[in-house]
Parts: structure tokens; C-alpha cells; sequence
């Protein structure tokens, strides 16, 4: 081949990549981001990041899911395999197959049986490395956003916990959960009408597309 007839690698390179469409979504405490590759999730096993993750819901998330759905409640209670701690529920993992795991909530056909904004703040948030949408620059004020809001949610959630430890009350105590849903809904109530700054700026819905070239099984890094 001569000088100069080489062809261009980057074009070479980029021809399988894939064009994948991510929406974020901002509406406060229940902002999340959806992306469509999940439904041909790379690591082709049926389940991705949900054979590798247990969600732990925190009183913001027990709080969003008694409003709008408080049968889940019940539902979760009623699941084989928690750990309760003083201020969160974790919903274990259950086997699946040798060494293998998937999360109670997943549903080989379905997905996810969680309505997205009943979900815990990482399955909202969540987007796998192999997509890295946090490195595209137009994509800065996003990234700011879902970092400033888990900051915020962490933050509420341990001062809902450190006013439940002052009353003595504590999830692992079935008898106290009454007294800590009211109190809950007090402090989430106080929390939820003080409008924050940050974020307004930005849409309530955004959809984009970045192209990213796939690797598959488990070289697709979750």
C-alpha cells in the first residue's frame, strides 16, 4: 500500500461500535438514568449487574415505595433472604447456579419487577463502566447532578437514621415500625418541601446517544 493510502484507523475501528441512547431523567429524589443496551445486556448471561448486586433500600426509598405502593412493603418483608440493620434493608441475593447469584427482584423476561422510581438509588443510577457516558463533555452538567443528588440522598438518609437512634428505634424491632414510618414521612415531608437550587437548570428528561464499541460475556466489565 502506498504512503498516504492508509486507511483510516479510527473508521476501522468504529465499525462496531454501537449507538446507544441513555435518558436521564430528573425529578429530584427519584431521578434516574435508562439505557436501552440493558435489554441486549453485553454479559449475554440474562441478568447483568443484577446477578452481581443486593439493593439496600434507606428510609428515602421506604418512604417512596409506602407513598405510592405500600404493599411492596409487605411484599419485601415477606422476601427469604434480608439483612436488616438499624436503618436499611438489604434484599439478598439469592443462588443462581454454581457461584452464580441474581437479585430477588429480577425477572429473567421481564427485568427488573421494581417500577424504576421505586428502585434504590444505585439501580437508578446505575450505568456500567463499559458505557462511561461520564466521559463525554457534553455530558459534564449530567454527571454533576447524579453526583450532587447521591451526595444529598446519602446525607438524608443518615440524618433520618441519626433521629431514629435518638428515639431508640431500629428496623431490626418489628414492633418499632410504625413509629418509624410516621417518622419517615415527618422528615421526608420537611425534606421534600424545601426546593433545592441544583439541578434546575437542566431538563426533566434528556435523551441522548453515544456510540461505544462492546466487548462481550465477562470482558464486558459491570
Amino acid at each position: 500500500m502506498e504512503a498516504g493510502c492508509r486507511p483510516d484507523l479510527d473508521l476501522v475501528m468504529g465499525a462496531d461500535k454501537k449507538d446507544i441512547n441513555l435518558v436521564f431523567v430528573r425529578q429530584g429524589l427519584r431521578s434516574y438514568i435508562s439505557v436501552d443496551l440493558c435489554r441486549e445486556c453485553p454479559r449475554q448471561d440474562n441478568k447483568g449487574c443484577c446477578g452481581h448486586y443486593s439493593p439496600v433500600f434507606y428510609p428515602a426509598d421506604l418512604f417512596f415505595i409506602r407513598r405510592e405502593r405500600p404493599d411492596l412493603i409487605e411484599y419485601i418483608k415477606g422476601l427469604p433472604r434480608l439483612t436488616i440493620l438499624d436503618f436499611s434493608i438489604t434484599v439478598d441475593r439469592l443462588p443462581d447456579g454454581d457461584d452464580l447469584f441474581r437479585c430477588q427482584f429480577h425477572d429473567p423476561q421481564q427485568g427488573c419487577l421494581l417500577p424504576v422510581e421505586l428502585r434504590e438509588s444505585v439501580c437508578r443510577h446505575f450505568v456500567c463502566p463499559g458505557i462511561g457516558w461520564w466521559e463525554e463533555d457534553n455530558l459534564a452538567e449530567w454527571n454533576n447532578y447524579f453526583h450532587h443528588l447521591a451526595d444529598y440522598e446519602i446525607a438524608l438518609n443518615n440524618h433520618i437514621g441519626a433521629e431514629m437512634e435518638k428515639r431508640g428505634l431500629s428496623l431490626r424491632n418489628p414492633d418499632d415500625w410504625d413509629n418509624i414510618f410516621t417518622l419517615i414521612d415527618e422528615l421526608m415531608q420537611e425534606a421534600l418541601s424545601r426546593r433545592e437550587a441544583w439541578g434546575n437548570h437542566l431538563p426533566e428528561r434528556e435523551s441522548v446517544w453515544i456510540k461505544r464499541r462492546l466487548t462481550f460475556g465477562a470482558d464486558w466489565k459491570l
